[in-house]
């Protein structure tokens, strides 16, 4: 895989919250998590949240275990990281009340598997179509959902930033877990919010596609949320099969 990352602080942030983990082995490994901003160590979350969650899966995945295997040891590395997150919070008071988002994309083989919790986003790029392939758990996504606002209401939310799930909130969390196939030729696409309030999918389409190297679709993203304001840290992770992958198919 032809994987590129960056994660920036913003224009506007003093610290970057955001984390992220970037793993190439037999399978692919993506993780992304977004501290809750305005929480205390959001950026403490964000980080126990991708260790916890990809120290599990290089311990317990392996490429040739069955699907309903591989979805519960993903179930279990987020409820791990929810629970480590929770209890680090619960023992330094400087921590209480910090929560991240995360978002997971493991790919073996052909199969791609999503483990979600939060507004952090996953994009599949597939010929000249972008489909966001998680859902946002966020007020303004359920307000959008439920028809009481629209998409267009929706830009322009006031409290556009209220997550209804996030890792270590709570003593329990719900987490989406799914799979869906990966061709050669899509481009995969995680980012926070802070690329997806301010570039929308289809931007994020146009610049993935006429952008061959994964680093130079990542530089083109953050540069473009910033120019627009860079009011939050901006993380983006893509990935795209490399040409040697392509040709031996």
């Amino acid at each position: 895989m032809n994987v590129g990352a960056i994660s920036h602080i913003g224009r506007v942030r003093d610290i970057n919250e955001d984390s992220y983990c970037v793993l190439e082995r037999d399978y692919d490994l993506l993780i992304v998590a977004d501290g809750l901003g305005g929480h205390s160590a959001g950026e403490i979350a964000s980080f126990l949240a991708v260790d916890n969650i990809g120290n599990h899966i290089i311990k317990y995945i392996s490429v040739n275990m069955e699907e309903q295997l591989i979805k519960g040891i993903i179930y279990e590395a987020f409820n791990r990281a929810n629970e480590r997150i929770y209890a680090y919070s619960k023992e330094n008071l400087f921590c209480d009340g910090m929560g991240t988002t995360a978002t997971l994309a493991l790919k073996i083989n052909s199969t791609l598997y999503i483990g979600h919790v939060g507004d952090s986003r996953a994009y599949i790029i597939r010929k000249d179509n972008i489909q966001q392939i998680t859902s946002d758990h966020s007020l303004v996504a359920e307000l959008v959902r439920s028809g009481n606002i629209t998409e267009i209401e929706a830009v322009k939310y006031p409290w556009k930033n209220i997550v209804t799930r996030a890792l270590g909130i709570n003593k329990n969390i719900k987490v989406d877990i799914f799979t869906t196939s990966f061709l050669p030729t899509d481009i995969l696409v995680l980012c926070t919010d802070g690329l997806s309030n301010f570039v929308d999918k289809h931007e994020i389409k146009k610049v993935a596609l006429e952008t061959k190297d994964s680093n130079s679709v990542c530089e083109r993203l953050v540069s473009m949320a910033n120019k627009r304001g860079g009011y939050d840290n901006i993380t983006v992770l893509v990935a795209k099969c490399d040409e040697g992958s392509l040709e031996s198919r």
